[in-house]
């Protein structure tokens, strides 16, 4: 029986998460020196212009376990967005918007969001998120249960707040341990849930 590896691994700006290139210089995970084993994969995805925690591992179930709509997993991510946010919009956030997905409607389900300062800590962006001395940026912190693609990015802009700058930084139980990019971590599977 094979042994189940579990890691997180910062994924930077720019970097599809898979280890497979689609496109010539397009940077993917295999672009990083990663001690590990060739059967490990990205579980779940984070998109090409998003950072943060991206979990790896061998063991199959785990994406089923994750994804599943009865496991009702908490992901949380910081976002910068393009002007000053209101509590109108955090409120709509909230209680959930209406999004296309798939070429269909698709209203979210509610989400946990509060107004927070720029993370202490965090490196800036290479590149760096556009500036514009007449526009302000300001940031959100936002849980939800659930992975449309490219959902916090859609929820945002349908509130009127374009996503500059995107971070996951929690998974399950997971946590971002570092801001470091490319940083790679071993990780338990009691840990995850």
């Amino acid at each position: 029986m094979k042994k189940l590896e579990y890691y997180t691994f910062f994924k930077p700006y720019d970097v599809l998460s898979q280890f497979t290139q689609d496109v010539p210089g397009q940077k993917t995970l295999s672009d990083f020196d990663l001690p590990i084993a060739k059967d490990v994969y990205p579980v779940g995805r984070l998109d090409r212009d998003s950072e943060g925690l991206l979990l790896l591992s061998n063991d199959k179930t785990l994406q089923s376990k994750l994804a599943a709509p009865i496991a009702k997993v908490w992901k949380s991510y910081w976002v910068q967005v393009d002007g000053a946010i209101n509590h109108g919009a955090i409120h709509k956030l909230k209680q959930g918007v209406t999004i296309r997905t798939k070429k269909k409607e698709y209203y979210t389900l509610p989400a946990k969001v509060e107004i927070m300062e720029r993370p202490e800590g965090l490196f800036d962006r290479n590149p760096p998120v556009r500036f514009r001395k007449t526009i302000p940026t300001s940031w959100i912190k936002i849980s939800i249960q659930e992975g449309k693609n490219r959902q916090i990015r859609k929820m945002c802009s349908a509130v009127g707040f374009p996503v500059l700058r995107l971070i996951r930084v929690s998974l399950a139980k997971l946590k971002v341990e570092t801001f470091k990019p490319a940083h790679l971590s071993k990780v338990d599977y009691e840990n995850i849930f």
